[in-house]
């Protein structure tokens, strides 16, 4: 009990570190932008120690999955640290933030090209945008794109060198899927496959479409048009974060299909004898 309190209480600290990272680094954060910073951390912080405190499922997938969602944890928070360190170079230059900025200008440069997402990136800016804009949310695509990128390779590395879920090969679906009813809609293999296939196809869709609706969502409200440093940090956070967790989550369910197919004929290969389990 004790060690499940104090590993809640310290993933809810992280996720508290990781909400007000940017209003802490940057500067000319007001008074009421702090407050309302702190009172959304402390609420995602609390969310996060009941879900780990008790034994039961709740709303967080992959819960007793490690190190699925700490690597979720790990590519959103360098996502977010990184993005702040880049526009904190615009207002406090400093020899890190230079030099941070100047590498994610060489990987936006390498990643924009033709139909490439850090290309539709862009279009998420108003047509009359200066270019140092263009160019800051460029840089800052292109490093939040890569990060995702080398989450998710480092992800599926994972699944072929070791044995996650689980080196037991034991998986508890009403724990780490709470929103799966593994007892409804047919055979569970094919529905965690469909799944599967679902989470993947909006994985690869997102970049290219949420560009697509956050400029038509823009059009006549300036706190959308990626202006101020902290919407354009979230903005792109939220841009690259979610495909890749799409992407992680339906490589993740199918594993877990193939884990239940491969028990099932295992089970099935076993002579049956005439007596039946009490």
């Amino acid at each position: 009990m004790v060690t499940r309190l104090t590993g809640a209480a310290f993933r809810a600290f992280l996720v508290m570190v990781l909400i007000i990272t940017p209003s802490v680094l940057l500067p000319g954060t007001g008074a009421d932008g702090r407050e309302m910073v702190a009172l959304v951390a402390l609420f995602a912080g609390a969310l996060t120690f009941t879900e780990y405190k008790t034994t039961y499922p709740g709303l967080v997938e992959f819960r007793d999955a490690p190190p699925l969602n700490r690597m979720r944890f790990l590519i959103l928070f360098f996502t977010v640290f990184l993005l702040t360190v880049i526009e904190k170079n615009l207002a406090a230059p400093t020899t890190l933030t230079r030099l941070v900025s100047a590498i994610g200008m060489v990987i936006g440069e390498a990643m924009d090209f033709p139909y490439s997402p850090v290309r539709l990136a862009t279009i998420m800016m108003t047509q009359n945008a200066p270019p140092a804009q263009v160019v800051a949310v460029r840089t800052a695509a292109g490093v939040a794109y890569l990060l995702s990128l080398v989450g998710l390779a480092y992800f599926v590395l994972l699944l072929k060198m070791k044995s996650w879920p689980s080196k037991t090969g034991v998986f508890n679906v009403w724990i780490n899927l709470p929103t799966f009813d593994p007892t409804t809609g047919g055979d569970v293999v094919a529905r965690l496959e469909r799944d599967a296939k679902i989470n993947i196809a909006f994985g690869f869709l997102l970049p290219f479409l949420i560009p697509a609706v956050v400029k038509i969502g823009a059009s006549g409200f300036d706190q959308l048009t990626l202006k101020t440093p902290q919407t354009l940090i979230w903005t792109l956070t939220a841009w690259s974060f979610l495909p890749c967790s799409l992407f992680m989550r339906g490589i993740a369910m199918n594993k877990i299909a193939q884990m239940i197919r491969e028990q099932r004929r295992l089970s099935g290969a076993v002579p049956r004898s005439g007596f039946q389990p009490a």
